[in-house]
């Protein structure tokens, strides 16, 4: 098609210690963040994974994470960016934060997803193990590459008082992996942070996904909700062999069942850009 592209994104998902009813308000989920942000020339979203081993130090880790995602979406309404530099949204953004005048410390992992609506390219930025999958014809046909130090010990974006600078790891926006691909229409595009993928396998994200008949965001958030329910239940599950169990097997640790986590999951669709 001729036409301009777009995203209908819908989003959802659990803190980890939703079972307490702890909900905070905005678009956090536990230490997750997410944003999404239209302008005229691109769709961008956005999921970040705040770093939960600051706790330890009486540091908040939604803080982080949250208001690296809140200047991400306030740089692209400002249009701010170039929608074939995703990684030139994370670096603004996380310069404005070592800039910021209210002290800001913790780390968080990010990854920022671009359409520009002209050229149907998808131009991503992946730091750390947050991602996304492309999802056509029922077949991830792209997918982000994870970034681990070692194990469970993803790249980061980080923020460390004067004293623990060089004990903290921090990894520049640069260092995050960045691809760019042409997408087609009715293509899905789910992008979400480790609490998803550390739970559920492809084939089981794949088996919800075809569920979503239509395009319209109901069936969109329907669809949102049913994989985060899913990845939240199995998180619990004592017994389950999960994603993240086998890659800890595989790491010549025992261990068995879910990973409790805090969950973040926007689903999209490429549709015709209307001013929806």
């Amino acid at each position: 098609g001729g036409g301009d592209y777009g995203l209908v994104t819908a989003g959802c998902g659990f803190g980890k210690d939703f079972r307490k009813g702890l909900l905070k308000k905005g678009a956090c989920y536990g230490d997750d963040a997410c944003f999404v942000a239209r302008h005229r020339s691109a769709d961008v979203l956005g999921v970040a994974d705040g770093v939960g081993g600051w706790r330890d130090y009486g540091v908040d880790p939604s803080q982080f994470s949250g208001t690296l995602m809140r200047t991400c979406e306030r740089l692209v309404k400002e249009g701010r960016f170039v929608p074939s530099n995703p990684i030139g949204i994370l670096t603004t953004s996380y310069c404005e934060l070592l800039q910021n005048k209210v002290p800001l410390l913790g780390s968080s992992t990010a990854c920022i997803v671009v359409l520009d609506r002209t050229s149907h390219r998808l131009h991503t930025a992946n730091l750390g193990d947050s991602g996304f999958l492309v999802v056509r014809g029922g077949e991830v046909v792209h997918r982000s590459d994870e970034q681990q130090h070692y194990f469970n010990t993803p790249f980061q974006l980080s923020i460390a008082p004067p004293e623990a600078e060089g004990v903290v790891l921090s990894d520049s926006p640069d260092a995050a992996d960045s691809t760019s691909f042409d997408v087609q229409l009715g293509d899905i595009i789910l992008t979400a942070t480790d609490g998803l993928f550390d739970n559920m396998p492809d084939y089981m994200i794949l088996q919800e996904l075809k569920k979503l008949k239509n395009s319209n965001y109901e069936s969109i958030q329907q669809t949102a909700r049913s994989i985060a329910e899913q990845a939240h239940e199995l998180a619990y599950d004592p017994n389950y062999m999960s994603p993240f169990a086998q890659f800890a097997c595989d790491n010549g640790l025992n261990v068995r069942g879910g990973k409790p986590d805090d969950i973040t999951v926007l689903l999209s669709i490429v549709a015709e850009y209307t001013d929806w």
